[in-house]
């Protein structure tokens, strides 16, 4: 793994920005989040896997997945999945990707009860590395608060930290 920690910030109170450089050439590191065969291997933090991965990569298209906790050693999460839906908005092949990511069911309902978030990931070219900026806007200081707490700033570090080995297995 490379030294290059994942760095986070909060702006104007609702705003999460987290930025990471990756030691691979940016169309990889793209393609690593419109492909489902490639998001399978990585997403979710340590512990979880992805068994379900639908993904139609288009403005207008939607991803749908479940995370499903396979380490018993996470306790009371075990065996608990966890539903996701994005709906592409914009791409820009190998530079841009903006979305809105909402908690969903199993049949790809929102759950209105919990923070939706708007979306923009930046892969940005550093001479055969890649910076990633993720910029996702809330609709609130609340909802940022509601999501930290649930751990989500954990779960993105480990979950960027799978992307780097499965980066790692191209070289």
């Amino acid at each position: 793994m490379s030294n290059n920690a994942m760095v986070s910030r909060i702006e104007n109170d609702r705003v999460l920005v987290l930025e990471r450089v990756f030691d691979a050439p940016r169309d990889l590191v793209f393609k690593m989040f419109k492909e489902a065969e490639h998001l399978k291997r990585w997403w979710g933090p340590r512990g979880f896997e992805v068994t379900v991965c639908n993904v139609d990569f288009r403005p207008g298209g939607v991803w749908h997945y479940c995370m499903k906790c396979v380490d018993q050693n996470l306790g009371q999460f075990y065996g608990m999945e966890s539903w996701g839906k994005a709906v592409y908005k914009e791409i820009v092949e190998s530079e841009t990707i903006i979305y809105t990511d909402y908690f969903s069911d199993a049949e790809g309902n929102s759950n209105d009860s919990m923070p939706s978030t708007e979306v923009t990931m930046e892969f940005i070219d550093l001479d055969g590395k890649t910076k990633l900026v993720s910029r996702g806007e809330y609709v609130s200081a609340e909802a940022v608060k509601t999501v930290m707490d649930m751990g989500m700033l954990q779960g993105i570090t480990e979950t960027w930290d799978r992307l780097e080995e499965t980066l790692n297995e191209f070289k």
